[in-house]
């Protein structure tokens, strides 16, 4: 099916309210672009420590939505001007220009496939739901986890390096708690490698939403691993529901900023002996996080390093 594509040029005040119209008229999938600063709440959700330079906020927002061929777009979009000129009685929504273009005729929901296969992380197998294993895979350790809104596909380095302690330090019947969840790989990955229950915490939505689809393609319960969503971190019934002195391991493949005041939180969810891992770490912070850990009386046991990030180990004594 070939689409056409419309660019709508509006202002930043008004781009929900613009958005919100364009659903409201059936249009689907409005794709937003602005040059708005982030929020603190807004860092805290992403899971890179290094943002890009946004160019300074000039005030403009554009709105992309696509509509097919077989659609009456001309009505449509006499709907949108005529939507958009009523708002400028109470709302300025700029310029308001519609610019088209053609798409190729592509397969939008799958063909991004192509892009994700399957990969090794050592000996684990990481597989998306549309590819089988192979028989001379037949007897790895297997997880599915399906590229999505969620951070933890296993191809970032952060990751890799939670994977890998994990495996190092998850012993038969261990309870584990990961916080910053994301798609749930840290969690599943941990029962099959002997623990016999997780725990993730994760403040997106999104986030919640993804892991349990993965552990619904992984034969994976939720008398298993329990995701739930808030901040653990000032949340005091968030901190409640997870439990104190329960966890024989901790992951948090998170930014070096949360890191930092997690890590007092953290102690108090440890049993005795229990250990912290911790990941997400640009390679300059990672005194900062090895600081925090010390003072929160943990033992730093170990500081592993993949391309430009750091991944700390610690226990609690």
């Amino acid at each position: 099916m070939r689409w056409n594509q419309f660019r709508l040029t509006t202002t930043a005040e008004a781009e929900d309210i613009v958005s919100s119209m364009l659903m409201d008229l059936g249009i689907q999938g409005v794709q937003i672009e602005d040059k708005v600063p982030l929020t603190k709440e807004d860092k805290e959700q992403m899971f890179v420590d290094i943002l890009p330079d946004i160019p300074e906020d000039d005030g403009k927002a554009y709105l992309t939505f696509y509509l097919d061929e077989g659609e009456d777009q001309g009505t449509i979009l006499m709907k949108v001007r005529k939507e958009l000129e009523e708002m400028r009685d109470f709302l300025d929504v700029g310029v308001c220009t519609i610019e088209e273009s053609q798409t190729e005729d592509v397969d939008w929901v799958n063909n991004w496939k192509q892009y994700f296969h399957q990969f090794y992380i050592d000996d684990i197998l990481v597989i998306p739901s549309w590819e089988k294993v192979e028989a001379k895979d037949e007897d790895k350790l297997v997880i599915h986890i399906d590229p999505g809104t969620a951070f933890g596909t296993g191809t970032h380095e952060t990751t890799q390096l939670c994977i890998r302690q994990l495996k190092k330090y998850v012993t038969e019947g261990a309870r584990i708690l990961d916080v910053g969840c994301g798609s749930g790989i840290l969690g599943m990955l941990a029962l099959k490698f002997g623990a016999a229950y997780s725990v993730g915490t994760d403040l997106d939505p999104n986030a919640i939403d993804a892991a349990h689809e993965n552990m619904e393609v992984n034969g994976i319960s939720s008398e298993q691993y329990e995701v739930m969503i808030g901040n653990i971190i000032d949340d005091q019934a968030v901190q409640d529901a997870v439990g104190y002195e329960r966890y024989d391991v901790v992951a948090a493949n998170i930014l070096a900023e949360v890191l930092v005041p997690l890590t007092p939180v953290i102690v108090r969810q440890m049993k005795t002996g229990g250990i912290y891992i911790t990941s997400g770490i640009i390679d300059g912070k990672e005194t900062a996080v090895a600081e925090a850990v010390k003072a929160a009386g943990l033992e730093v046991l170990e500081v592993n390093r993949q391309g430009e990030w750091v991944s700390v180990t610690a226990r609690k004594n």
